[in-house]
């Protein structure tokens, strides 16, 4: 009896000492896991487009999955307005990004590059990130005719209202 009474404080101490190495290597995990899936989540946000007035939104979700539209000014053979190109496929890879617009009146779009810092000082102001690369806009006629046009494209973050707006004194 003597050897089982010793031997079950023996056990679990070490049950006790396995299972808080385990909890504290899970937090750890589960903080880099955390960190992967938000990475690039910081270069969500508006960006301009080829034309003052038109923008690219984009929102970084988990795995690097991209989402949002680009929206633009009709083309004069179009009524007036905007058309909004909602992305069909994105995926940012560290800084590389690329993505692809729906068809919307004959044209869709598509980018390749990276997601840089650019010479903003901070998120309130204009160009805090860039994507620089080649956009594609590709153009399809009446007669199912598709042609292309690549151009190198510098385009700038938005400012970020980062603070709410101060509250009002009321009189």
């Amino acid at each position: 009896m003597p050897i089982r009474s010793s031997a079950f404080p023996l056990a679990c101490f070490v049950l006790f000492a396995w299972m808080l190495a385990g909890a504290q290597a899970k937090p750890e995990t589960r903080n880099s896991d955390a960190q992967n899936s938000t990475t690039g989540a910081e270069y969500s946000g508006m960006y301009g487009f080829l034309n003052d007035g038109e923008f690219v939104q984009l929102t970084v979700e988990d795995q690097g999955h991209v989402i949002g539209f680009i929206s633009r000014y009709a083309d004069s053979s179009h009524e007036g307005g905007f058309l909004e190109h909602f992305l069909e496929s994105g995926q940012l890879e560290g800084n590389r990004l690329v993505f692809t617009s729906k068809i919307v009146k004959g044209k869709s779009f598509q980018f390749q590059g990276t997601v840089e810092r650019g010479e903003g000082k901070s998120r309130a102001d204009e160009a805090y990130y860039v994507l620089q690369g080649t956009l594609v806009e590709n153009t399809t006629d009446a007669a199912k005719k598709i042609s292309s046009r690549s151009v190198d494209v510098l385009l700038r973050s938005f400012p970020q209202d980062l603070a709410p707006p101060p509250p009002t004194e009321r009189k």
